[in-house]
């Protein structure tokens, strides 16, 4: 697919004004200037509704089950959503600057197909994973709040979200905006309640005993929570103005989805410690109930609202990734009909998937889900974020990123070289709940993975990156005039 397949004038495009449709016709295909709107404060909105959700919230029921105590638990949870966030903010300041989404930016490092069997099938299992968890929440929301059944439910659900999807890019901006407020509020009042609850123990935010292995797991799961949004954070930051600042784009995200992650993880976590055993959809009402009979309800359905906008974000990503997938086989023209079908099939393989789960199952699936997402990303946000700023410093031929013989290859060899010596270096220092690594096990269960993966993976990559002829792309870059020193904008 090329830029001219997709109708899109390669030049600089003029500041005339552009008319919109309804629906959104872009896919995989790159904005032009033309098409830019926006300021990277809206970026706040949309990573605020991100976390503030069933589902983020349902983090925390996740990490107090591993066993670390409260209060450990806590402080693993601030940590490793600084953590975890640092990395997906550099990956949403790449949106501005390339207009592309998160995934296209990965055949540069990966190949054309390439990336299509590595990092794309990866971000499909992602998308899957956490729309799954989606739906049995919505599911059990539904059932709580107006006793349906848990999968009309969740169809009544998913359709909501199904529907903000085909819109598009700037209905999903535009729906977080009027929400966010009213979300804020429902969450600073289950704050209060979940704090308050009368069920909490005695004196429940003193630390205790430190398990080393425990909070390291708690750690990772946060932390890949927040990088599991990495393989598509971009895509909601491509339609900014080209002269959106990195920095701009960067601390807009970080702030947003860093600290509002906190809160959500915290409040899940406390609210699970004054309910255990709950589901977490029943945890959260008794949290809402502690501050008044009936809030409860209140609390759930304005986390349900807030899991609808995110489902929508899921279903638009993972529509991204089934087009990618298909494009590297046989290219396809960005238009309403093949968005249709990507999220009609995301709706039919998550609803099978989340019948098979279960709500009984939710906590063990989706933990081992944030853990082994974790894993996958780790080697992956490290080529591709030291590629964009320390390798090509933000230039790339946006028409080569198209063509299957262009310049980046079918195959990167250095980036699938890097990711499959790092997540194999990975894996004695990983622990799962089906198998614990050797070099864990030595430590006693601890799992640190993340910090072999992160600085293997970007040191390799830059060092096999040593013979790229750097000048001839940049003379490349310069001839096409779509990108101009785009990382080193502030």
């Amino acid at each position: 697919m090329s830029l001219a397949s997709e109708g899109i004038e390669t030049g600089r495009a003029t500041d005339a004004p552009v008319a919109r449709p309804a629906l959104e016709r872009h896919s995989i295909d790159w904005i032009p200037d033309a098409e830019r709107h926006g300021a990277a404060r809206h970026l706040a909105a949309i990573w605020f509704i991100g976390n503030a959700n069933l589902t983020a919230m349902a983090t925390g029921v996740t990490t107090l089950s591993v066993g670390a105590g409260l209060g450990w638990t806590l402080v693993a949870t601030v940590l490793g959503s600084l953590f975890g966030t640092f990395f997906m903010a550099f990956h949403s300041a790449q949106g501005p600057q390339l207009g592309l989404p998160q995934l296209v930016q990965s055949r540069p490092q990966f190949g054309y197909l390439g990336a299509a069997v590595t990092v794309w099938v990866f971000a499909l299992i992602n998308y899957v994973a956490y729309n799954t968890s989606d739906a049995i929440l919505s599911g059990d929301a539904m059932h709580i709040l107006f006793a349906f059944d848990p999968h009309v439910g969740y169809f009544a659900a998913g359709g909501i979200a199904a529907v903000i999807a085909l819109f598009g890019y700037r209905w999903i901006h535009r729906i977080n905006r009027v929400i966010a407020w009213p979300v804020l509020g429902v969450l600073a009042l289950m704050t209060i309640g979940a704090f308050r609850s009368p069920a909490l123990a005695p004196q429940p935010f003193v630390l205790g005993p430190f398990d080393a292995a425990s909070f390291m797991t708690v750690f990772t799961i946060v932390a890949g929570f927040q990088l599991g949004w990495a393989p598509y954070v971009s895509d909601y930051s491509r339609y900014l103005p080209a002269s959106t600042g990195v920095r701009a784009t960067f601390w807009w995200t970080y702030l947003s989805s860093g600290l509002s992650a906190i809160w959500v993880f915290v409040v899940g976590t406390v609210a699970f410690a004054a309910a255990p055993g709950a589901t977490p959809v029943a945890a959260f009402r008794a949290a809402g109930d502690s501050l008044f009979p009936g809030f409860g309800g209140v609390a759930v359905f304005g986390l349900l609202i807030g899991l609808l906008s995110m489902m929508a974000i899921n279903q638009y990503g993972g529509m991204m990734s089934l087009i990618s997938i298909r494009d590297s086989f046989r290219p396809v023209r960005a238009n309403q009909r093949i968005r249709v079908a990507g999220i009609t099939v995301m709706f039919v393989v998550v609803w099978g998937t989340a019948q098979f789960v279960g709500v009984e199952r939710f906590n063990a699936f989706y933990g081992n889900v944030l853990i082994f997402l974790a894993y996958l990303f780790t080697p992956w946000t490290a080529i591709n974020l030291v590629d964009y700023f320390f390798v090509r410093h933000g230039l790339y031929v946006i028409g080569e990123i198209f063509e299957r013989d262009g310049i980046y290859g079918r195959w990167g060899w250095r980036g699938n070289l890097a990711y499959l010596v790092t997540l194999a270096a990975m894996v004695p220092f990983m622990v799962t709940t089906p198998f614990t690594g050797f070099a864990a096990t030595a430590l006693g269960g601890v799992d640190c993975s993340l910090f072999v993966g992160l600085p293997l993976a970007g040191f390799l990559y830059l060092w096999l990156c040593r013979g790229l002829d750097l000048v001839a792309e940049r003379r490349l870059v310069a001839a096409e005039g779509l990108l101009s020193g785009t990382s080193e904008r502030a």
